[in-house]
């Protein structure tokens, strides 16, 4: 008689499903969801990855001016500066260089028999290298400059900028002599800075 209502029951309970889950295991299931959501959810912060966690050096935050001054090297003026003072010292070097190699440096037109006083040799090779740093710093700074515009504006760094560049700072200094040096300054300017970025990268 026992077993027989044992198993009644029994079936009566199976018929009704599993028995409710008693209220601990509910707050367990809670929590644990909770955690879930602050470690890998929605709801986990962000944090910056400290230099000094992660096992380097702690980096002290950048203040206004240091931020000031690396937007002002980054500039496009800062940079054409920077290549026309490059390109005016290689330049002259490079005027004095060569020069020193020529030997018809300080002779007279007018009297090509007399030889030359080593002060007129020094002043002809001044004025040689600065006409050559003249011209490389005009050179270097239209380079620079139409680079750093050309790369702000496509927003790649790429080859593609020093061969745009070069065209145009080829162009702008072959046009000069006419429309056919300008094309040809174009072209020779844009393949010298493509061999140039080529041999860099």
């Amino acid at each position: 008689m026992a077993a027989s209502m044992g198993a009644a029951n029994a079936a009566s309970s199976d018929s009704q499903g599993p028995a409710p889950a008693s209220p601990s295991m509910e707050g367990s299931t809670i929590q644990y969801s909770m955690i879930l959501d602050h470690l890998i959810g929605d709801k986990r912060p962000v944090k910056d990855l400290n230099p000094g966690v992660m096992g380097g050096l702690p980096v002290p935050p950048k203040s206004d001016e240091q931020k000031m001054i690396e937007r002002g090297m980054e500039s496009c003026a800062f940079k054409s500066v920077l290549a026309c003072v490059g390109g005016f010292v290689l330049g002259g070097a490079f005027g004095v260089f060569t020069a020193g190699i020529d030997t018809n440096v300080g002779f007279d037109p007018k009297d090509p028999l007399r030889t030359p006083t080593a002060r007129e040799v020094l002043k002809d090779m001044g004025q040689r290298g600065m006409s050559y740093a003249k011209n490389f710093a005009i050179v270097g700074a239209m380079f620079s400059c139409t680079e750093c515009i050309i790369e702000s504006h496509r927003g790649k760094s790429d080859w593609k900028n020093a061969v745009y560049s070069g065209c145009v700072t080829g162009g702008a200094i072959g046009f000069r002599a006419g429309l056919k040096a300008g094309v040809l300054g174009c072209g020779g300017f844009a393949a010298f800075s493509a061999a140039i970025e080529y041999y860099l990268r």
